[in-house]
């Protein structure tokens, strides 16, 4: 037992070394407990929510979720925003191969700062979830749904707490573009019945998340070969959370689209 304490020590100790000066005593990066227990408390009412609801009528939260998703809509436009000024649009980055700069530089300090607000928007998603059960569209709150919504938080604290910057831009910034357009989606069908028609578009959300995940196995893999400075276990870790990613949206495409246009032939 005092050998277990000891490691438990000696790993506390050396996460505490290692972490970046400049976000890990930030809200919910100063301990894991905070993030960790709030994504169990989110499974905890994907499993017993739906129970919940089971004898009620369906909450009415489209006074809710108009502004929500319009909040969402400008949150990640401001994500992408930062992303691409202190990236892409900084002539001092490589987008290709970019280690984390830890030091107090102002695009530097500036570009961790957008991965920390794209930490807090992925706790502040969970409320998807909770809104599709409130409301009993429990068909909507899949293994994908939750999955995705559950390991995000999670991956992006390891992300913020000791890497916020280098390689971690690109899946950021991929994914702050495509949930502009996700939220965009889901603040016009909150409007009503009446925009349903120009709604066509929807298919193309998924078409958009599998490429996003390609080609962060694709970018990820380029950094790998290049020995880029970037921790090569968060790479690893990103691959195969893209590999499933693209197993499960695959499926989803396939079982929402191609199957039943088939059964509609």
């Amino acid at each position: 037992m005092a050998a277990v304490v000891e490691r438990l020590k000696a790993f506390h100790q050396w996460a505490e070394s290692t972490s970046d000066p400049r976000t890990k005593d930030l809200p919910f990066v100063s301990s894991p407990l905070l993030t960790y227990g709030l994504v169990l408390l989110y499974l905890l009412f994907v499993w017993q929510g739906p129970k919940f609801m089971a004898k009620r009528k369906p909450f009415d939260l489209r006074w809710f979720m108009t502004p929500y998703n319009g909040v969402l809509v400008a949150w990640n436009g401001y994500i992408f925003y930062e992303f691409l000024m202190t990236t892409f649009l900084n002539p001092g980055f490589s987008p290709v191969c970019q280690p984390v700069d830890y030091s107090q530089n102002q695009t530097a300090t500036r570009l961790a700062r957008a991965c920390y607000l794209f930490f807090l928007s992925k706790l502040v998603e969970l409320i998807d979830t909770v809104v599709f059960i409130l409301r009993k569209k429990t068909s909507q709150v899949t293994f994908l749904h939750v999955y995705h919504h559950a390991t995000m938080p999670m991956l992006w604290f390891v992300g913020v707490r000791w890497i916020p910057g280098g390689e971690s831009y690109f899946s950021a910034t991929l994914n702050s573009f495509i949930h502009v357009a996700m939220y965009t989606y889901y603040l016009l069908a909150a409007v009503g019945p009446r925009l349903q028609p120009y709604l066509w578009w929807k298919r193309y959300l998924t078409t958009l998340q599998l490429i996003q995940f390609l080609a962060i196995i694709v970018h990820t893999s380029v950094a790998i070969y290049l020995s880029c400075g970037f921790p090569n276990e968060y790479n690893v870790a990103l691959i195969l959370y893209g590999i499933s990613h693209i197993l499960l949206f695959g499926n989803f495409y396939n079982e929402t689209y191609v199957k039943r246009k088939q059964k509609k032939i």
